[in-house]
């Protein structure tokens, strides 16, 4: 039975255009005509591999919450189970097996609409409420903890659950189809600058990079390359202080996202957007407002941290912006997002 779970929706947001119990949002863009796109440009038989390694960047400086994995054994009969053989056993296998110990959002990732939601009033009440996408609301179907002690690596069990918009939605629909590339990079290098609606406009026409309702939009800043040079050392000057990231503040630029029909948007960097944004005019607002018009108001995935230099640099060469895009997250059911390893074919 559908629910509308609002009475008022954000400005600028597209909740109920799915559907009342909608939860993938643009993803319903990436139809099988979307798919058939994405086969056609895969020409080459070329793959490239667009994850970083899972333990990239190293340490905690992008984000003090999250760290790097750690891999451990698994326990046989109390002992590691791990290079070892079966006791008692004329068998001559040896075994390991493991187990990882992951922040999912740590290095290339995909955020899921549970990720941020708003203070909004949708049920016209005066009082603004904490809810997500389409109206589902914290503490209903996104539920976790009010202490500390249920989070972290302290907790021994889980008490965090998204029932509603988690990154199985996303797993489950598939997520294949044509992807298109801007590539930022080749026209500001490693310039610390925010990109704005013109500045975007200037590189699509410049590039003549064409993009059309339910492609999956990726941007090429360079950033994850430097990530990867740094070999898990990371230097905080160039993690706070290198390339490019859209100004989530741009209304123009918002609007922007909205009309171009993109299914989600991907990029290279730590947010996709500056971080923190640029000051605001508004008294109260996100510190995020990109990750606010696009997973909060317009069900856009997000994907961060992906390696796409190899693959911008191939494509430049070869005077393309368009490709095959296969990257389905983690069915992990409740999680608000994943770790994911792309694979770009032209």
């Amino acid at each position: 039975m559908s629910t509308q779970r609002w009475r008022r929706r954000p400005l600028g947001s597209n909740w109920g255009e799915f559907g009342p119990d909608d939860q993938r949002g643009r993803l319903n863009l990436i139809t099988r005509d979307k798919v058939r796109q994405g086969l056609a440009e895969a020409k080459e038989g070329l793959t490239f591999c667009l994850s970083l390694p899972l333990d990239y960047p190293g340490g905690a400086l992008l984000n003090p919450r999250r760290h790097p994995p750690a891999l451990r054994p698994t326990l046989r009969d109390g002992r590691p189970n791990f290079n070892c053989t079966l006791a008692d056993s004329d068998c001559t296998d040896v075994f390991n097996d493991d187990l990882a110990i992951l922040h999912l959002q740590y290095s290339t990732q995909w955020d899921s609409l549970a990720h941020v939601g708003g203070l909004f009033d949708a049920d016209g009440d005066g009082v603004a409420e904490r809810v997500f996408y389409n109206g589902f609301r914290a503490g209903v179907e996104i539920v976790g903890p009010t202490e500390g002690s249920g989070a972290g690596l302290a907790s021994a069990e889980s008490t965090s659950r998204a029932h509603a918009l988690g990154i199985e939605n996303m797993a489950a629909h598939g997520v294949q189809g044509r992807a298109v590339m801007i590539d930022l990079h080749a026209h500001f290098g490693d310039e610390h600058r925010r990109v704005g609606y013109d500045d975007l406009m200037a590189v699509i026409q410049a590039d003549r990079v064409e993009i059309e309702p339910g492609d999956m939009v990726c941007f090429h800043t360079g950033f994850a390359q430097r990530i990867l040079e740094m070999k898990r050392e990371p230097d905080p000057k160039v993690l706070h202080g290198s390339c490019t990231s859209l100004d989530g503040r741009d209304p123009r630029l918002l609007s922007w996202i909205s009309s171009s029909g993109a299914a989600v948007l991907i990029a290279d960097n730590y947010a996709v957007e500056a971080f923190p944004a640029s000051a605001s005019a508004d008294a109260c607002c996100s510190i995020l407002p990109l990750h606010e018009h696009c997973l909060f108001k317009n069900g856009i995935h997000l994907g961060e941290l992906w390696h796409l230099t190899p693959l911008a640099d191939w494509l430049r060469a070869k005077g393309r912006s368009r490709f095959l895009l296969t990257a389905p997250p983690l069915r992990l059911p409740g999680a608000v997002g994943s770790p994911v390893t792309p694979i770009a074919t032209v």
